[in-house]
């Protein structure tokens, strides 16, 4: 069964909303794209980081493992989806929902 951070980040793909946590000890403001399992079976998901506490810079990818992640909430605001994909992503390995795939098809 899913966790209640794991829905709440599939419900934002879906609806296309922004969600504001915090990862590492930094505030994180994220488009998430890809949501589903890593290779070790843990819930991960793949957001575009627009605006927040980063290490690096800001806009780039991100790779968040879900059970690090606190104080999420969505937000409606502009949808941001990042540059091109030069490699495949590996954050994601078991797919659940990906924005490009199953929501944006299906319109």
């Amino acid at each position: 069964m899913p966790s209640p951070i794991y829905a709440l980040f599939r419900n934002a793909i879906l609806a296309e909303q922004q969600v504001l946590c915090t990862y590492d000890g930094r505030h994180r403001e994220l488009c998430p794209h890809i949501i589903g399992t890593n290779r070790a079976g843990e819930e991960a998901v793949l957001a575009w980081q627009f605006a927040g506490e980063s290490s690096g810079k800001l806009p780039q990818w991100r790779c968040l493992k879900l059970a690090n992640v606190r104080n999420a909430r969505a937000r409606s605001g502009r949808w941001y989806e990042g540059g091109s994909h030069k490699t495949t992503q590996k954050c994601v390995t078991a797919i659940d929902l990906d924005i490009n795939v199953h929501v944006r098809r299906l319109r």
